[in-house]
């Protein structure tokens, strides 16, 4: 299917590709870097049922590592979009753009967490709000738990923003670092595996452009298993409340110079 999707692009065509992300970025890795990303072709690649919250199927079939897989690859722009508006919008942009695009979408139906004058732009992310004491940086599904985490942290008298991250690469550093600038803490917050994934990204460049105190909330290093959706979510740590729990422990920890 990607080395097909690869042939209609060079007869200028605008293919997108679908299936399960565990086989797309996976199964299918060596053909997206040779084919695609080494002649920087005009493909795009939707990728679906990524993340813990794919459910039942289990953990052969919950793509937990591929931000990571394509966002190592020359070329190709990662979208991870946080609702089925921003989705279709990230589709229509994808066409626009000239050159290898990654979508990542999830399985379950979302909350609707952007407005409708939203624009998505590609590597602009959105910024609902700066917080004195805490940004939460998320994406995809994650964008409503940080959203409800932010409400939960009010009521404690913590002032949190969140940032919807959207295009993991490339990464919208003026957001970050308006963040970094104003924040005492950094907080990510994905569905995906925090080594490689939007906690990596972030972290990587704080540690160059602004040295921040990054909290990331993700997979740690584990595969997923069989549950519904909310029962994975809660099983690893992946909730509204355990978004702000993280948010309240690093702000207890001591700050840095």
């Amino acid at each position: 299917m990607v080395g097909t999707a690869a042939g209609f692009s060079l007869t200028g065509k605008i293919p997108f590709a679908s299936t399960f992300a565990v086989f797309e970025t996976g199964r299918a890795w060596e053909q997206i870097r040779q084919t695609i990303c080494y002649s920087r072709l005009n493909v795009k690649l939707v990728a679906t049922h990524c993340g813990i919250t794919v459910g039942e199927d289990g953990a052969s079939h919950q793509a937990l590592e591929d931000i990571a897989l394509m966002r190592v690859l020359p070329a190709m722009t990662v979208i991870a979009p946080a609702d089925g508006f921003e989705t279709w919008q990230a589709i229509n942009a994808a066409t626009e753009y000239e050159g290898p695009v990654y979508v990542r979408l999830g399985r379950p139906k979302v909350p609707g967490v952007m407005a409708n004058d939203y624009a998505f732009r590609i590597g602009k992310a959105h910024t609902f709000s700066v917080g004195r004491d805490a940004t939460i940086v998320a994406i995809g599904i994650m964008v409503s738990a940080a959203l409800k985490a932010r409400d939960i942290l009010s009521r404690e008298d913590i002032d949190a923003g969140v940032i919807n991250m959207s295009t993991i690469k490339p990464l919208d550093g003026g957001a970050l670092l308006a963040a970094a600038e104003k924040s005492r803490l950094i907080v990510t917050a994905e569905e995906h595996s925090t080594f490689g994934g939007l906690g990596g990204a972030v972290a990587e460049f704080l540690a160059e452009q602004h040295p921040k105190t990054v909290k990331m909330i993700g997979m740690r290093d584990v595969f997923g298993c069989s549950g519904s959706p909310d029962e994975l979510l809660r099983h690893y740590g992946l909730t509204a409340e355990d978004v702000a729990s993280a948010v309240r422990a690093g702000l207890e920890e001591p700050r840095k110079r």
